[in-house]
């Protein structure tokens, strides 16, 4: 499954062209912070994406081992890179333009999950 996607405002818009992941659904504390929930996302081989003009508006903030990328104009949470899986991009699924024909299909990091969310029946993992 490919796709097409963008933030907010349409200031970035991006194409995959090959292979998505389906998604998970990350709760560890930094992605609870970038989102404002959980990360949903999927993944793809980072030459597959094609943002368009990355440069106008697409900024990243990077931290221990992983970097979150954002619109600098609406903060739109669009894409999460991992140091140990640099040739992979994490897409905010929300980002997707539907139909995804994907589906989630596992929680993450569960162990920071925040107190306020009842999480669906997912496979679980405390860590990633």
């Amino acid at each position: 499954m490919s796709g097409s996607g963008r933030c907010v405002c349409g200031g970035i818009t991006f194409v995959v062209t090959g292979p998505l992941r389906d998604v998970l659904n990350c709760h560890c504390h930094r992605c609870r912070r970038f989102t404002g929930h959980h990360m949903a996302a999927t993944n793809g081989r980072v030459d597959d994406v094609e943002i368009a003009d990355p440069e106008a508006l697409l900024r990243w903030y990077e931290t221990a081992g992983a970097a979150y990328g954002f619109c600098g104009r609406c903060g739109s949470s669009l894409f999460w890179r991992g140091a140990a899986t640099p040739d992979r991009i994490s897409i905010s699924a929300g980002t997707l333009d539907s139909p995804t024909g994907l589906q989630t299909v596992e929680a993450w990091w569960t162990s920071e999950a925040s107190d306020y969310h009842d999480r669906p029946r997912l496979p679980e993992r405390a860590t990633e």
